[in-house]
């Protein structure tokens, strides 16, 4: 039975089935089609005797791997945070944060907020968009560099997508911020850690930025030279 599971969802079309079902489901309520996702991770894992492999999970977490998470993370919060986001805002407007609004100036609801996001979004979207969907997808277009970077691209437009709730801007945001998590998975197909902990490095930056009400200082600046 596990074995005939396996060998079911394992194969690369079963990814476009997934994707389609999970937005389907997402048009009800976002974290079903995310939920939906997972259960056929995690179906897989049990149906190959919870081989981590498979996923991108090759390597442990060592020193190296984390500094160079957070030199990462870093770099794209400034790349896309600093230098692109405040245009997106002022053009197209405003990100919706209203999802995240209760940990402003609340230390408990934003140290309840960075363990979930480390559990949901670091381990949890990461297995799943580029784990899972990223991977089979190169897998499906021949498993070549270019398969990769292609199923890089449709991901990251895929998971911008996803957070639709965040409006226009915060989609293109998220899909550009998506693409370099991408990319890190691309340049390190065997160690899936190192884009989960620059994920999580990533959001832990917006998420203070958000407790301490500065997320918008850039944008408000800009707005003023304006």
């Amino acid at each position: 039975m596990r074995n005939k599971i396996y060998t079911i969802l394992t194969k690369p079309l079963v990814v476009i089935i997934t994707i389609l079902v999970s937005t389907f489901l997402s048009y009800f309520d976002r974290n079903f089609g995310y939920f939906y996702g997972i259960f056929i991770v995690f179906l897989i894992l049990w149906g190959g005797d919870f081989r981590w492999s498979k996923f991108g999970f090759d390597k442990r977490i060592c020193k190296k791997t984390i500094l160079k998470s957070i030199i990462i993370a870093i770099l794209i919060f400034i790349c896309v945070d600093i230098f692109i986001q405040p245009f997106l805002e002022i053009y197209l407007g405003a990100i919706d944060l209203s999802s995240v609004d209760d940990i402003r100036n609340d230390f408990i609801n934003y140290f309840i907020l960075i363990v979930v996001m480390w559990i949901f979004a670091a381990f949890g979207e990461e297995l799943l968009f580029r784990g899972y969907y990223m991977k089979q997808f190169a897998e499906l277009f021949g498993a070549t560099d270019k398969a990769w970077f292609i199923s890089a691209i449709i991901i990251s437009i895929y998971f911008g997508g996803s957070h639709y709730y965040q409006g226009p801007a915060g989609m293109i945001a998220v899909g550009l911020v998506g693409f370099c998590f991408s990319m890190v998975f691309y340049k390190n197909r065997d160690n899936l850690i190192l884009a989960v902990l620059v994920h999580g490095f990533y959001d832990m930056i917006g998420l203070t930025l958000i407790y301490l009400n500065k997320e918008r200082i850039v944008v408000d600046w800009i707005e003023q030279m304006l």
